[in-house]
């Protein structure tokens, strides 16, 4: 004679999967899938943790599409959301695998690269730039272009969140100052 256990296990499964639909709401934007402002800010206290301990350089650029509220208003938003998944994606497919790209809110993304030089930082920041200027979308058979500013900077060793940011932030508004679709470093 033998014995058979039957359980069912399907209400473990939806919790499973539930406690997996969560932890992507708290931690990736819903529109382009990357990372949330709450997800990068923990990333960035990771890599200051990391350069205290370790050594281990990192750098950050600071994105924001030009004129994109012209853009959204001339357009709608429903091309506005096409252009932050086009550059979302445009981003992902062009850094590293151990980047961290993400949506710091609104049209500005941040990226957080690890082991960078100030040369490699600048030469990938340059790259997403250049590809974006270069591509486009196409709306009723009409190609739609943007360009994005960008501020570039490595983190130093007295650095802490808010300092660094501040510094990328200010960076890429001197991008925009400068006439737009730039990238600059500090």
């Amino acid at each position: 004679g033998g014995v058979e256990l039957f359980t069912d296990i399907s209400s473990l499964k939806s919790i499973d999967s539930r406690i997996k639909e969560l932890e992507e709401m708290a931690l990736l934007d819903r529109l382009t899938g990357l990372a949330n402002r709450r997800f990068i800010e923990n990333e960035i206290v990771i890599h200051l943790s990391e350069e205290k301990r370790f050594q281990i350089p990192f750098g950050i650029l600071f994105m924001d599409i030009d004129h994109f509220k012209k853009f959204n208003d001339t357009h709608g938003h429903d091309v506005g959301d096409r252009v932050l998944k086009f550059i979302a994606s445009t981003m992902v497919k062009n850094s590293r695998p151990f980047d961290v790209m993400g949506r710091w809110g609104g049209e500005e993304f941040i990226g957080i690269l690890r082991n960078v030089t100030h040369e490699q930082l600048e030469d990938l920041g340059t790259r997403l730039r250049v590809l974006v200027e270069s591509s486009y979308i196409a709306v009723e058979n009409k190609k739609m272009h943007v360009t994005i500013s960008i501020g570039a900077t490595l983190m130093r060793h007295d650095d802490n969140m808010d300092t660094l940011i501040k510094r990328a932030d200010t960076l890429l508004y001197e991008s925009k100052s400068a006439g737009r679709n730039r990238l600059t470093m500090g």
